[in-house]
Order: structure tokens, then sequence, then C-alpha cells
């Protein structure tokens, strides 16, 4: 196994990585041992990253940072968003989208300090040639209205197929907002390349609506991914109970606060019930909650057998949960000393999986 001793260099923002020549463990599966390595360690609280197309790591550090890891060497990007570290607030996720290698354009999503409060921003810029600035920094969209809570950011990005950029948003703590359409907040947004209204959002001409509002009634998305056929999945937070994989439709009204498989953290029963007409329902839901990160729906690239299951990263459990079937249920806990606080995870080009760990500081990858 490949690991990285990390410090910064005096007044230069880079951050040198150290091989140590360990070998590489394993990690038992249903598909056999996965081996385990350890890309990058001493990172602080690492929220998100995207691979760019030669293979590097773009990756975000919640208190604010952006590395770069290429090469065995972890370099800190300039230009990076002021951000309001507050609470689950900071630097958020990242994405490449698929037209990089001719924009160079990169998405941000950070907390973003409005007057008193805070708010969900997207940015985009672009990577300079040399990959340690960011140039042309701008928001493409601020969530409105901004908010004094530091919970229920959401942020997860995702690019449809379509070439819009889908974003999530949680309810900021305030739950009735989610069913409120003059407020953003949560639900996932659909928004082009640019920040503008696609023209076909299904709110666009409904009176006193957010128009960049694609499904709404979410608590606290956090993970957002497309499958191969198209479809939009998410994960989001519960309360006491109550984690939901949804599978996203146009405008539909995913129920929080009205219905919920948890109950507040008082014990409380939360709204009606778990079920009201009209209001979708989830894939599958955990009870107790696992505190689930992001997801993905996997290609088969390196593990045929796991083609089109949904991984699920675990921030209380210590776990990748792997989801399969009709109904949709949890079949496998993926689980060693190194999936502590799984804050992301994401497919890599070869079909490997890699996911950031908050505990240890480190990303690591999943290969045969």
């Amino acid at each position: 196994m490949t690991s990285w001793l990390v410090t910064i260099t005096s007044g230069a923002a880079v951050l040198l990585a150290l091989a140590t020549g360990a070998s590489a463990e394993a990690l038992s599966s249903s598909q056999g041992a996965l081996r385990i390595e350890k890309m990058a360690q001493g990172l602080d609280i690492p929220w998100g990253f995207d691979f760019l197309p030669d293979g590097s790591l773009l990756i975000t550090e919640r208190a604010g940072n952006l590395l770069l890891l290429s090469g065995g060497r972890l370099t800190r990007i300039k230009g990076t968003p002021k951000v309001a570290d507050q609470g689950q607030g900071g630097l958020l996720d990242v994405m490449v989208p698929k037209t990089f290698a001719k924009t160079r354009r990169i998405y941000l999503t950070y907390a973003k300090r409005v007057g008193r409060g805070s708010a969900t921003a997207v940015a985009t810029g672009q990577l300079a040639r040399r990959n340690t600035q960011l140039q042309g920094l701008r928001d493409i969209f601020v969530a409105a209205p901004a908010v004094s809570s530091g919970r229920h950011f959401g942020s997860r990005l995702a690019e449809g197929p379509d070439g819009h950029i889908y974003v999530t948003l949680g309810d900021r703590g305030d739950r009735q907002s989610a069913q409120v359409l003059a407020s953003h907040q949560g639900s996932i947004l659909r928004l082009t390349p640019e920040g503008s209204v696609p023209r076909s959002n299904p709110l666009i001409k409904r009176r006193g609506a957010q128009p960049e509002i694609w499904s709404y009634g979410h608590r606290n998305p956090q993970g957002l991914s497309f499958a191969a056929d198209g479809s939009l999945w998410s994960v989001e937070h519960g309360a006491r109970g109550g984690d939901e994989v949804n599978r996203i439709e146009k405008g539909a009204n995913y129920g929080w606060p009205i219905i919920s498989y948890g109950r507040h953290y008082s014990g409380l029963k939360i709204g009606e019930g778990t079920e009201k007409p009209g209001l979708k329902q989830p894939e599958h839901y955990w009870d107790p909650s696992i505190a689930p990160s992001n997801l993905l729906v996997y290609s088969g690239k390196m593990w045929p057998e796991w083609r089109g299951d949904i991984f699920v990263g675990s921030l209380k459990f210590d776990y990748i949960a792997r989801l399969s079937g009709a109904p949709l249920k949890e079949v496998e806990q993926i689980k060693s000393d190194q999936t502590g606080r799984i804050r992301d995870l994401r497919e890599a080009p070869d079909g490997s999986l890699w996911f950031a760990s908050e505990t240890d500081g480190a990303i690591y990858r999943l290969s045969r």
C-alpha cells in the first residue's frame, strides 16, 4: 500500500506526499478479497472529491482548501471561495464535468456568508493549466433565503446526461421549509452549466415557486448519482431513523416533514405517519439511521456481479452499504478499520471504488 505523509512547505502552499512503500491490505467482501490502498492522508475533514481526465484527483477540505492529488503530491489550489466555516458548512462538494478537457471548468458547492446568515452556493471557475489556481471563479447560484443555522446544507453535485447540473439542498434545520416552494431549502435543483433555469424545469411556470427546483420535500440529501439508464438517485439523512434512498422524479414531493419513517430526536412522532397520497415513498430506508453520505450506482466495470447495485457511505456506523434487488435492500456491509466516517464515495474510471474517511483524514481505493 502506498500511503502519504502530508506536510506544508513554508511559504509555498504545497503539500508534499512521501511514499512509505507498505504493502496493500485486504478487505473481505461478497466478491472475495478487496485490495485497499491509502492514496492520501493528513486531510482535514475531506468532504468531496472527483477525478480529472488524467486520473488525478480534486479534493475539498471543509475548512476551505481545494487540493490536487497527482503523481504522489498534494498541492493546494489557490483562488477558492471564502467559506462560512460554521457547523456543517464550509467548502463542500467538487465536480469535474464531461466538458473539462475543453473548458477546464470545475464546479464547487460551499456555505456562503450572506448578511448575518449563510446559504448554499454553487460556484464555477477554470483550473489553470498547471493546476495551481482557479481563475474567474464566480457564483452561478445562491440559495434563498439565507438563514442563521449551521445545519443541513445538502450540497452534493451531479452532472446529468442532459448536461445540466443537479445539486442537493437540505432544509437548513427548518423542517417546514422543505414544503415551501418559495424557498430553495429541502430540494434538489436543476441548473444549466451557466446557472440559469432550464425551460423544462417542472415549476418554472408556477407563481411564487423557485424555478430551479427539480424535486422537493427532502430533509438533508448529501448523496446524488445518475445510473447508467439515466435515472437519478439520492440519499438523505432522516432524523432519529428514516434515512432514505430515493429515485428522483421531476417535480415530485418526497414528503419531509409530512411523512417519515423516523422520529424526532425527542422520540415524538414526525408529521402524519409514513405514507400519504401524492407523496413519494423511498426505495429503501434505514432505522436506525446510518447517517448516509454520498451514493453511487455501480457500472460493473471491475466487479460485473455488482452492476447496477447502489453503494452508500455511512458516517455513523463506519461502513459501505451495498443495496440491490427489487424492492431495494441492503445486502452487504463492507467494513474495515479504514472505513471510518465515510464522507464521499466515488467510482473511478477503471471501476475501482474510492472513498474519503473523515476518521483517518484519508482517501482510500478499493480494487481487485
